[in-house]
């Protein structure tokens, strides 16, 4: 994906935002984790360009450089965005709009980070694959410089291609690129102690999520048993209603028959 095309994307999701005028801390702590999610997955890109360098011909010091440095980088900032959305899922009393933000933050935000954690463990992997290879490298050019070093019974045919060897590898040069394996390693062990600290990340946000998740069945549950029992007093009432209709209206025959009968028997007096 282009620059252009990163940029269309990030105005159009800045467009798309809520307002929520009724509660300018959430909209600036949300908007805020949406650019740093932007730049994740910027960041994401690049680093996958990388690491498809590693183990390959293009791949150089520099390049291994610029993948240390993006996952260093992304690895603060996905710290930062996380707890971010760890406080803005536990904000309260929120809008419906409110609401859908703490998903969608919630679910870009471990999208973004599970691509960075799979990115990692393939950066993992080569990097472990070419320290292996690299120290195989130096441990036989040692070994070799060693032999010729040590000497011993050898025509003198081996013993000038003992000495040749040693002048092509001098020791300086294997303690450079042993040095260097060892940072490498260094490095190896910080990646790996990266991917387990934003692995208790991930899980934490999606236990909040999860949460989330129960505490709204828990409401929608009783929000459910509130409507059913209003239902059920609703049929009620109009029971009641129509048990009391009924009854004024046997009220009413029971009285005009009782007229009737007073009407006759007043006749019948007047009339004898």
């Amino acid at each position: 994906m282009s620059f252009d095309q990163l940029s269309s994307l990030e105005a159009g999701r800045r467009r798309g935002t809520p307002s929520y005028s009724d509660d300018p801390e959430f909209q600036r702590l949300s908007q805020d984790l949406m650019n740093k999610l932007f730049r994740l997955n910027g960041n994401n890109q690049r680093l996958n360009g990388e690491v498809g360098h590693l183990g390959t011909r293009r791949d150089t010091p520099r390049v291994r450089e610029r993948v240390h440095e993006l996952i260093e980088e992304s690895r603060e900032m996905f710290k930062e965005v996380g707890e971010g959305v760890k406080k803005i899922q536990t904000w309260e009393d929120v809008t419906g709009a409110q609401k859908y933000m703490q998903q969608k933050l919630s679910r870009e935000f471990q999208a973004a980070l599970s691509e960075f954690q799979t990115l990692q463990r393939q950066a993992l992997e080569k990097e472990k694959a070419s320290v292996s290879a690299a120290r195989a490298a130096v441990e036989s050019e040692s070994g070799t410089t060693a032999a010729a070093a040590a000497g011993g019974p050898a025509s003198a045919q081996q013993l000038q291609q003992q000495q040749e060897l040693a002048r092509l590898v001098p020791q300086d040069e294997v303690d450079f690129q042993e040095a260097l394996i060892i940072e490498r390693e260094e490095e190896i062990r910080n990646i790996e102690q990266g991917v387990g600290d934003l692995n208790v990340l991930f899980q934490q946000v999606a236990q909040i999520v999860t949460e989330q998740g129960e505490m709204l069945d828990t409401i929608e549950r009783q929000v459910e048993v509130v409507r059913d029992d209003t239902r059920g007093a609703d049929h009620e009432l109009r029971r009641a209603a129509v048990y009391q209709k009924n009854a004024r209206s046997k009220a009413c025959c029971l009285l005009l028959v009782l007229v009737v009968i007073l009407t006759i028997v007043l006749l019948a007096v007047f009339l004898g």
